[in-house]
């Protein structure tokens, strides 16, 4: 375009200035000036007027793109409002606040932990907020959102502070719904079994769209964001294991040891075998047992989320015992156990895995983190909760509370489901009773015993006779039969109002076990289960309406403030059948919901 403009300028210059008359108002100051600049007039005025056509086409180019995105923000972006304390601009999330970072920075404040990267520019490096090597002049350094835009600009990973060990920049920090749900996907490998253009297609928008998406709000296209992931767990297990390089890029997903190397190469300047000998010594592990440290920003309540999932424990599935957290587990075909416990003295949570089959790392440490929701940033969820007189006291007397998630979302749906009208520890037995009759016996030791029910086993079983209702049966058995044969599927939700939407069409589920499921198996910050009895209970007087009404304050945090509010009942709580109001059950019933 800018050929063609030039090529126009010179013709119509040609034509009209070759040579400019003395009547021609200001011919002689332009001559004059041309003079004094030792061009010719001609050469001038054709300067002159291609920057001014050029500016005009480039103005023009501004306006478009500022209508597109008007238009693009009203129609799909829903861009996240956040505190104006955080790192970033809730207005332009791309706007990072140089004096906030450059604080953190200094006093090596791990809250502030993977929610932004520091690059020197002096050794092309870039470091974790908290690196503990000696502190930069501020005009030495640059700051990026992603680890991802760091790499894209240039700088390599710090082999110190390694910032494949941080928490993560999490997937709601200042971008839109639509990068957020990218951002999941991504997580659960959706480019490496098909490409960007089938990433945006699940999002309900173009590969051009999403690419500029990311890299309005991390700095980073879909591929680089993935390809660092990929990178840093690598570098993880070159760090942590005695797992054969050849095997860590299978499971790292490399495509082949050749690209392994090559990328190893590029990013860190030496092999992945000088890497191993500069880890720091790991014990030697078992066959097909991994140790991964997984960090968090403090604080974190690990107390209150253990006793959490020791309540919901399904047994032979699950156990709490000396603190820690086992479970068994199913991936392709293969079983293992992990058990996650807490490391007192660091900022960080210590997982053990048992699998035969090391590609399956990768996933099962993701699931693992969302399950401990490792990626929150408790800070920012208490400036927003404490706003609020009925939840200033409790985050007060509880920072770092967590949402737990879940190992497989088809699990929690049918442990809600078990959870309707009844106890939590009466659900908890019914749980049991399904896996003893219906799931398959392993041999994992101990108390663990038995893989959760597959969906096609459920499907055809007569759950009635572990001392089901019937109604409740029914619907257990018609989710199965939702999921094995693909109507509904848990993994990878691009959109959680339509996975809501497609979960309530089963009978027999409702609100409630749309939004806990929403809330635990879909990670939704923002999932809210008004109707539960344990809420009500503790915003008591309060109604459904009162109370849905007064969290439109706590968005986009409504999840962690349940969780806030469950605290206040002894966790105790239960849901309402769904359908059924908590005013349309009896005074037995009401007493049984939340004792």
């Amino acid at each position: 375009m800018e050929n063609f403009l030039c090529v126009s300028l010179r013709i119509s210059l040609a034509s009209l200035c070759v040579n400019i008359p003395e009547s021609f108002p200001g011919a002689a100051a332009v001559t004059q000036i041309a003079s004094n600049i030792q061009i010719t007039p001609l050469s001038m005025c054709f300067a002159i007027l291609r920057e001014t056509v050029l500016d005009r086409h480039s103005q023009r180019n501004e306006n478009v793109s500022a209508k597109a995105q008007h238009r693009s923000s009203l129609r799909s972006e829903n861009v996240q409002s956040f505190s104006t304390t955080g790192v970033f601009s809730s207005v332009l999330p791309m706007e990072i606040d140089s004096k906030i970072c450059s604080q953190a920075r200094i006093s090596r404040d791990a809250r502030f932990d993977g929610r932004f990267f520091i690059g020197v520019k002096s050794t092309r490096i870039y470091c974790r907020s908290i690196c503990p090597v000696r502190t930069v002049k501020e005009e030495n350094v640059r700051y990026f959102l992603t680890a991802a835009a760091a790499a894209e600009a240039g700088f390599r990973p710090c082999l110190r502070c390694r910032p494949e060990s941080s928490p993560g920049t999490p997937a709601w920090l200042g971008s839109s719904a639509t990068v957020s749900r990218a951002l999941g996907l991504i997580a659960e490998s959706a480019l490496e079994d098909a490409g960007v253009s089938e990433l945006a297609a699940r999002l309900g928008i173009g590969p051009r769209q999403l690419r500029r998406l990311f890299l309005r709000h991390l700095g980073a296209s879909p591929i680089a964001v993935a390809s660092t992931r990929r990178l840093h767990f690598a570098k993880t297990l070159v760090d942590e294991t005695r797992l054969p390089l050849g095997e860590v890029a299978l499971a790292a997903g490399f495509g082949s040891v050749r690209r392994f190397n090559a990328a190893f190469r590029k990013t860190y300047d030496r092999t992945p075998s000088q890497i191993r000998r500069l880890s720091r010594a790991t014990a030697i592990q078992p066959e097909h047992e991994y140790l991964f440290r997984l960090h968090f920003r403090p604080p974190f309540h690990w107390d209150a989320l253990l006793s959490f999932l020791e309540r919901r424990a399904i047994p032979g599935v699950e156990v709490i015992e000396s603190g820690s957290y086992r479970r068994t587990i199913s991936l392709n075909g293969h079983s293992g156990t992990v058990g996650v416990s807490h490391a007192p003295d660091a900022a960080q949570l210590q997982l053990r895995v048992s699998f035969p089959d090391a590609r399956w790392l990768f996933l099962i440490v993701e699931r693992i983190r969302r399950l401990f929701d490792l990626g929150a940033d408790p800070r920012e969820v208490a400036v927003r909760l404490s706003t609020d007189p009925w939840l200033a006291q409790r985050v007060k007397q509880m920072p770092g509370l967590r949402v737990p998630g879940c190992w497989d979302g088809f699990e929690l749906a049918i442990r809600a489901i078990l959870g309707q009208q009844i106890s939590v520890k009466g659900a908890s037995t019914l749980a049991g009773r399904l896996v003893q009759t219906f799931g398959e016996a392993i041999a994992a030791g101990g108390v663990l015993t038995h893989l959760f029910p597959r969906p096609e086993i459920l499907a055809a079983g007569n759950i009635a006779r572990i001392g089901l209702p019937a109604r409740r049966a029914e619907t257990i058995r018609a989710l199965a039969q939702a999921v094995s044969e693909g109507q509904i599927v848990f993994g990878a939700v691009a959109n959680s109002e339509d996975f809501q939407d497609r979960l309530r069409q089963v009978p027999g589920i409702g609100e409630w076990t749309a939004q806990y499921v929403a809330m635990r198996a879909l990670g939704d910050p923002d999932a809210f289960p008004a109707s539960d009895l344990g809420l009500l209970s503790a915003a008591a007087p309060a109604r459904e309406r009162e109370l849905i009404q007064r969290a439109e304050a706590w968005r986009p945090w409504r999840s962690y403030a349940a969780m806030y509010l469950w605290q206040a009942t002894g966790e105790d709580h239960s849901a309402t059948l769904d359908g059924q109001t908590a005013g349309q059950l009896t005074p037995k019933l009401r007493r049984a919901a939340i004792a």
